[in-house]
């Protein structure tokens, strides 16, 4: 039993660890997830949702320093109690996710490793079953060095996190799992190929065939049938191949310059998912870029989800020299984790992405 007891303790420290560092390496990203959740349309806490990001930091640094708790021996029934509620909580609300198909990707690993809602939910059965283990024997745990040095490692751990936390705020994530990553080309990431799967969808036909309903079931055909139609529902069987750049377009009034944009030399992209949220220094940080980089033979265009008038509005206001284009604001949103943010691109290929705060780093030589 010591020996089970050890090896699930390992296998869910680690786990916790790796999953709780990967969600602190881009918090915001993990905030919009918690957003979804929060959500009237899955858990209807929408109260929550001004609050989202504040509680993915919390969650995620308290997710890895219950792995290190475990690994070290650190308050070993505070520490197996806290997984086993926590594993409970989240056992229940992937099940719940994957059940009425609710959030079709829970986040566990951030953009790392994408799960579905099943795989998801048995994830975690198999984690409830490891740490219902180590609570039948909670007793064989026991510090791994003396109660001075577990305690110095428990508040390094916490300490540790709490910085990585606050940088990739200030900055970026310091990995970029999302195809928008600096080396990615867009327009490479936006095609499906001619002979990528199809998708798989079940049209289910709704009849009244003498006085009873009927229900008939196709793969997007009209069925023949002598009957009176009612409705039509459809069901995904498999998504087939699902580009990695499957939402993202630059549009203005009507017109799509998506193409153009992204096969043209030396584009700078101005983003910000909200210009009403973004903060004035961002602002400022974003205007200073665009006048170098127009000066130094850039095209610079502006990203942005928000209406005409706060776009005039802050145009007039900072003396912006670019054009706002419009992109769907969760787009965006999974493009540069800052409002504002600025991407360097190179027919299409992204050179350099930065968050507004270290727009001092860009490098915009002069070019033709």
């Amino acid at each position: 039993m010591k020996k089970i007891v050890s090896i699930s303790r390992i296998l869910v420290g680690v786990l916790f660890i790796i999953s709780g560092l990967i969600k602190l390496n881009d918090p915001i990203g993990f905030s919009f997830k918690l957003e979804e959740y929060f959500s009237a349309a899955v858990l209807n806490l929408t109260a929550l949702e001004p609050y989202a990001l504040v509680i993915s930091i919390l969650v995620v640094i308290f997710e890895v320093l219950l792995g290190i708790f475990l690994l070290i021996g650190y308050k070993p029934k505070f520490t197996v109690w806290s997984l086993l509620l926590m594993i409970l909580f989240f056992t229940f609300l992937t099940f719940y996710s994957a059940y009425f198909n609710k959030v079709t990707d829970c986040g566990c690993f951030g953009d790392a490793i994408k799960l579905t809602p099943w795989q998801t939910f048995s994830k975690d059965i198999v984690l409830l079953i490891l740490i219902l283990i180590i609570f039948s024997g909670i007793r064989f745990i026991k510090p791994v060095f003396s109660t001075f040095q577990t305690t110095v490692l428990a508040l390094f751990g916490f300490i540790g996190c709490l910085w990585f936390g606050y940088h990739v705020l200030m900055h970026l994530p310091t990995i970029d799992f999302r195809p928008y990553k600096v080396g990615a080309n867009l327009w490479d990431n936006m095609i499906v190929p001619e002979d990528a799967p199809k998708a798989d969808i079940d049209y289910m036909w709704t009849f009244n065939i003498n006085g009873e309903e009927k229900v008939i079931t196709t793969k997007g055909s009209y069925p023949t049938v002598d009957g009176e139609f009612i409705s039509v529902d459809t069901k995904e069987i498999d998504p087939g191949y699902v580009a990695p750049i499957h939402d993202f377009s630059i549009e203005r009034d009507g017109e799509d310059f998506t193409e153009a944009i992204l096969h043209d030399d030396h584009v700078v992209l101005l983003i910000a998912y909200s210009l009403e949220k973004s903060e004035s220094l961002g602002l400022k940080a974003i205007k200073n870029v665009a006048d170098k980089a127009s000066e130094n033979g850039y095209k610079v265009i502006g990203l942005t989800a928000s209406g005409h008038e706060i776009q005039d509005k802050l145009k007039a206001e900072y003396h912006f020299n670019f054009d706002f284009y419009f992109s769907d604001e969760t787009a965006l949103k999974t493009i540069v984790r800052s409002n504002p943010g600025v991407l360097i691109l190179d027919k299409g290929t992204v050179i350099q992405k930065v968050h507004w705060n270290d727009v001092d780093d860009l490098n915009l030589i002069k070019v033709n």
